[in-house]
C-alpha cells in the first residue's frame, strides 16, 4: 500500500510514454478513486481511451499547462499530481525557445500555482538528466522547473501542498526510443549509426520508473530531487545487443548534445545523501521546516553522479536480456 491507494490523481502530459505506463499501473495497483488524464492532444486521448476501455476510474481532461485556469479546475477535489508534461526534443528546442519556456518553465509555475490553489497535498514533477549542467536549452528549462518546483514549497506558504521532484535518464520504450530505429535498420541490412563511439548514457526502463516516481509519494516531505541509482550503458553495447554483428558508424554529437550524461553534479554532490535504491539531492534552502532522510549517508567529497563514472553498468547481455523483455 502506497498513500496513492484509492486517492483522486492527475497526470499532466498523461498520454506520453510515462502517462501511458502509469495508467496501466495505478489502475492495476492503486485502484485509483479518480484518475485525471490532462493533456492538449484531443487525437491521443482518444487512442489511449481505447487502450484502457473507457475505466470508469479515469477522467479525461483537454487542457494545456500554458493555461492556469484550466489546470485549477482540472485539479479540483485532486490529492496528488504527477507533472509528466513537457517539450523534450533537444533540437527543435534551438530553433523554438520561447515554446520550450512558455511550456517547460511557465507551464510548470502554473501547475504549482493550481495545485496550491486547489489543495493538493503532494506533487511530484518529472525532471531529466539534461537538468543537470545544462548545455542546452531544453536542460536550461528543465533545470528552471526543477528550481520552481523546489522552491514552491516555500511559495505555498501556510498552504499544506508540497513539491518534489524526481529525476532520471533516458528511458527503455520511451516514445522516441532508438531500439526500434536499430531494429528497422539491422534488418533492412544497413548499418547502425552512432552519435559517437564514445558516448555514455543512463538507463532505466519504464515500470522501473513508475515505480520510482510512486515510492517518491511516500518518502517525500518537500524540497527532495530524488535521482534512482541506475546503471549506465555504452550505446556501442546497446547496438550490438539490438543488432548482433551490425555494422556502426560515427555520424558526431548533435548540437547541445553531451558525450556523457550528469545528474548530480559536484556542486549538488555537497548536498547529496544516498540511500538504498536512489539519491536525494537536499534543497540549499528549507524554511518550510524540510527534515533530511535519517537513513541517508552523505556521498563522498567531490562526488557526481555521471553516466560515464558510475560504478553500476549494463552488459551487452544485459541490454538484450531487457530488449526482449520489454518486446
Amino acid at each position: 500500500m502506497t498513500i496513492l491507494n484509492e486517492s483522486s490523481l492527475l497526470v499532466t502530459g498523461a498520454t506520453g510514454s510515462f502517462g501511458k505506463a502509469f495508467i496501466r499501473y495505478a489502475l492495476d495497483n492503486l485502484d485509483p478513486a479518480r484518475l485525471v488524464i490532462f493533456s492538449r492532444d484531443e487525437l491521443k486521448q482518444y487512442e489511449v481511451r481505447a487502450l484502457f476501455g473507457d475505466d470508469k476510474r479515469l477522467r479525461w481532461f483537454i487542457g494545456d499547462v500554458r493555461d492556469r485556469d484550466r489546470l485549477t479546475r482540472a485539479m479540483h477535489g485532486v490529492d496528488y499530481v504527477i507533472h509528466a508534461a513537457a517539450l523534450k526534443q533537444v533540437d527543435t528546442a534551438e530553433y523554438n525557445p520561447f515554446e520550450y519556456v512558455q511550456t517547460n518553465i511557465l507551464g510548470s509555475q502554473h501547475v504549482v500555482e493550481a495545485a496550491i490553489d486547489a489543495g493538493v497535498r503532494k506533487v511530484v514533477a518529472l525532471s531529466t538528466d539534461k537538468a543537470s549542467s545544462p548545455i542546452n536549452l531544453y536542460g536550461a528549462t528543465k533545470l528552471a522547473s526543477d528550481k520552481l518546483f523546489i522552491s514552491a514549497n516555500h511559495y505555498a506558504a501556510g498552504h499544506n501542498s508540497r513539491f518534489s521532484v524526481v529525476r532520471y535518464g533516458n528511458v527503455m520504450g520511451s516514445r522516441g526510443s532508438v531500439i526500434p530505429f536499430f531494429q528497422k535498420l539491422a534488418a533492412e541490412g544497413k548499418p547502425l549509426p552512432i552519435t559517437d563511439s564514445r558516448m555514455t548514457r543512463f538507463w532505466i526502463t519504464l515500470p522501473q520508473a513508475v515505480e520510482f516516481v510512486v515510492n517518491s509519494f511516500d518518502m517525500m516531505e518537500g524540497g527532495e530531487l530524488y535521482v534512482p541509482r541506475i546503471p549506465s550503458m555504452r550505446v556501442t553495447d546497446l547496438a550490438q545487443a539490438v543488432a548482433p554483428g551490425s555494422p556502426t558508424f560515427d555520424i558526431g554529437i548533435r548540437p547541445g548534445e553531451k558525450l556523457h550524461e550528469e545528474m548530480i553534479s559536484r556542486d549538488d554532490g555537497r548536498r547529496t545523501l544516498r540511500l538504498a535504491d536512489r539519491f536525494v539531492v537536499m534543497p540549499a534552502v528549507a524554511g518550510w521546516g524540510y527534515t533530511p532522510p535519517s537513513t541517508g549517508e552523505p556521498v563522498p567529497e567531490g562526488f557526481a553522479f555521471q553516466s560515464d563514472t558510475n560504478d553500476m553498468w549494463l552488459t551487452v547481455d544485459d541490454l538484450r536480456q531487457m530488449i526482449a523483455d520489454f518486446t
